[in-house]
């Protein structure tokens, strides 16, 4: 006989707040085992496919872990200071693109663009506040993950511990699935590969969506001569995680700096802009149907709000475990409302008699 559904809840419950817990007192010890996690979960898929291929688990890890070391270190020493450079470039320059902007409406609307208007002042403080603000919030955020993720975890910490669970992975799963409890290992199993479904179509499909869309961004706008492309195109892949909006700030970036800069030459303009209207359509009708399907079961609107609560309780660590934790609430969530609607306390004596008269 299973455990009342009270103390079922109890243990749960208490297991809940201990997890949270050790997120709160151990956030900064237990990140690099968490950045290793999600990195070896996003890596087993591959792993099994070159063991279908007939290399053995150890020599799939090794085969990986060698390309991975050979794409982050092209990352570190060639792409995050080209990055670096131009953001830092583009805050400088902010007061300068506003000014030109402030004279072009001026010398196009001169009554709008009065020097006491609120549109001249607002321009006229916008650009220094971008400058004054913006240098320290990237010299901040330099620094915090300076201090968050140091050298060592990302060269040494993080590579090793993800080495040995992509390694042992399988091996670990199977081991967690012969310890659930009998009475309710049916519905753990189920619920753990509704998660696994929900959490491989978002992280490793809406993620692979986002590294490919930000490549192309980034490549094509350098390829036209948009200055600071690279940022464009880092910004519009980073928020390709929410439908439309990562286009949308990414291609009104991209484009209003191709004003400033391509201004008369309007195929260069209209170069930008199909650079974003090209990814559109390659994301709604290729990278998404392809690599997230259609229905991924983690909407937008609780993914920003798990980041937001997470990132704020917990700061980096906390986003970190923000989707695995959001998705595994949502789907915990659909299974209690579909436990609901099939009750007796749903569907009362009115169900009991459709279910005779069908």
């Amino acid at each position: 006989m299973g455990l009342p559904v009270q103390t079922q809840l109890k243990y749960w419950g208490i297991a809940a707040v201990l997890f949270f817990v050790v997120l709160w007192l151990l956030g900064n010890v237990i990140m690099p085992f968490l950045l290793a996690g999600a990195v070896a979960y996003f890596l087993d898929p591959v792993a099994d496919r070159l063991e279908a291929m007939g290399l053995s688990r150890a020599g799939a890890t090794t085969f990986i872990t060698a390309i991975a070391v050979l794409i982050f270190g092209t990352l570190a020493l060639w792409i995050v200071p080209m990055l670096i450079n131009q953001a830092v470039a583009l805050v400088e320059v902010a007061p300068d693109l506003f000014s030109q902007l402030q004279a072009f409406l001026t010398e196009r609307i001169p009554a709008l663009m009065d020097q006491n208007s609120t549109l001249s002042q607002s321009l006229a403080s916008i650009g220094q506040v971008i400058q004054s603000k913006g240098g320290a919030f990237l010299q901040g955020l330099l620094s915090s993950a300076a201090g968050i993720i140091n050298v060592a975890v990302l060269l040494v910490i993080v590579p090793v511990v993800a080495f040995y669970l992509l390694l042992d992975w399988d091996r670990m799963v199977a081991q967690i699935n012969a310890l659930l409890p009998k009475d309710h290992a049916p519905v753990v199993r189920k619920i753990a590969k509704d998660i696994d479904r929900t959490l491989a179509s978002f992280i490793r499909g809406q993620g692979t969506v986002c590294l490919v869309l930000g490549t192309f961004y980034a490549v094509a706008l350098m390829i036209i001569g948009l200055n600071y492309g690279l940022v464009a195109g880092f910004v519009a892949g980073l928020l390709t995680f929410i439908p439309y909006v990562g286009a949308l700030v990414g291609g009104a970036l991209a484009i209003g700096l191709g004003l400033f800069q391509f201004w008369g030459e309007w195929w260069s303009l209209g170069a930008v802009a199909a650079v974003f209207a090209f990814g559109q359509v390659m994301e709604g009708n290729v990278l998404t149907p392809k690599l997230v399907g259609s229905s991924v079961g983690l909407h937008p609107v609780w993914l920003i709000f798990a980041l937001s609560a997470f990132g704020s309780l917990f700061g980096f660590v906390g986003m970190l475990v923000a989707v695995p934790v959001a998705a595994s609430i949502g789907v915990i969530i659909r299974h209690v409302l579909s436990s609901y609607q099939d009750s007796r306390l749903f569907q009362g004596f009115s169900g009991q008699s459709e279910a005779e008269d069908g």
